[in-house]
């Protein structure tokens, strides 16, 4: 009874929420269609919807994984391309995916030891055998068949419902995630959760961008800006220290606008660990608050741009390190093919006191806004 009770409040409250986000500014001539995409192995429909903002511009994100598989974006000349990567059907998003462009959750990134302490109680998660839990366990959120419904405009609201103990973590938790896109090309996403005992959550959006346009080929020409004087520094294993590292005089400096390509293969230490970059920068100014900007991303060739705008305190900067496979249209996926520019808290911090806490508590409403802004130069 205290799950269909708990179902029914924790995901009609979501619901019941006013859209803080851009999808409430929507105007012109969006929509949204749908269709059936696959189907998962207890014969549960996997869909696929289409946002289109009345300019040629379209998003296309599955229930599957809450992933978006298509981003249509113009370039200078007004030819338009897809600038993120994907797989071409769903079994393939099951069996082979790279989180090609999912919603991470519980946690994004690692947990050490797959253990932490919530108010005197050690919670020890699920790592699928591994030493640390990572992206919320072996079967986290990007593992899971959400719940789709079109709103108004070029807007779909994603919803789940995760069971108290789901991969270890504690309390039932509803979180959904809105996508939408507006005509002034913003794609937008807002983050929502509520739960029933005190649980710690960290959900991102893992989307690998090429603005190229051009699958398969490298982003070491993409120009990159971030707004951060420094970074969460990690030892041998990628597992964060609990250490905020000044980014001046390193690889990581991205103050100032330079190639994605020019210190990748940098011998310092962070950059051998990380095999290129796959690290989290600490955003300048308040967060939780107004969005603000985090990074610029440029691909001189297209003339394409994007501006990710957020109210999180950090940015996962991942550059495909160790992605070797075949994407969609039989491109060639290599490392180096696609940059992730993750909004979300820092690794670790339910065992960093000094971190920014990522405890959710009951009557507590999640909130995490972000946008990417597209244009061209």
């Amino acid at each position: 009874m205290t799950m269909i009770l708990s179902r029914r409040v924790l995901l009609s409250s979501l619901a019941a929420l006013p859209l803080a986000g851009c999808a409430a500014r929507v105007t012109g001539r969006p929509g949204v269609t749908e269709q059936v995409f696959g189907q998962m192995p207890d014969g549960s429909p996997v869909t696929l919807y289409t946002l289109s903002n009345g300019t040629s511009a379209s998003l296309r994100v599955m229930t599957y994984g809450a992933a978006v598989t298509n981003l249509i974006m113009p370039d200078k000349a007004g030819n338009f391309a897809d600038i993120v990567l994907g797989l071409d059907d769903f079994e393939s998003y099951r069996t082979k995916s790279r989180n090609f462009g999912t919603l991470v959750g519980r946690y994004a990134g690692r947990i050490g030891n797959g253990r932490f302490t919530l108010d005197g109680h050690e919670v020890v998660l699920d790592t699928g055998g591994s030493k640390h839990s990572s992206h919320g366990g072996p079967v986290g959120f990007a593992k899971r068949n959400w719940q789709g419904q079109i709103l108004n405009g070029a807007a779909v609201r994603m919803t789940l419902l995760s069971a108290d103990g789901d991969q270890g973590f504690p309390g039932e938790l509803g979180i959904s995630v809105t996508y939408s896109l507006t005509p002034d090309n913003r794609f937008c996403l807002e983050i929502e959760a509520l739960t029933t005992r005190p649980t710690v959550l960290n959900p991102t959006h893992h989307g690998y961008f090429n603005l190229s346009g051009v699958p398969g080929s490298l982003i070491h020409d993409h120009l990159l800006t971030l707004e951060a004087d420094g970074f969460t520094a990690f030892g041998p294993d990628k597992m964060v220290t609990g250490e905020i590292r000044p980014v001046d005089g390193t690889a990581l400096d991205l103050r100032s606008t330079k190639p994605i390509g020019r210190d990748i293969a940098s011998p310092e230490e962070q950059m051998r660990i990380g095999g290129g970059y796959d690290h989290c920068f600490v955003i300048r100014g308040p967060h939780g608050g107004a969005l603000r900007r985090a990074a610029r991303l440029s691909h001189p060739g297209s003339g394409r741009t994007m501006e990710l705008w957020t109210t999180e305190p950090g940015v996962q900067l991942f550059t495909a390190n160790g992605v070797d496979m075949v994407g969609r249209g039989g491109a060639v996926y290599k490392p180096h093919c696609g940059v992730c520019l993750e909004p979300q808290h820092f690794q670790n911090s339910p065992n960093q006191p000094g971190f920014p806490g990522t405890v959710l508590r009951p009557g507590q409403h999640f909130r995490s806004l972000s946008e990417y802004r597209f244009g061209v130069a």
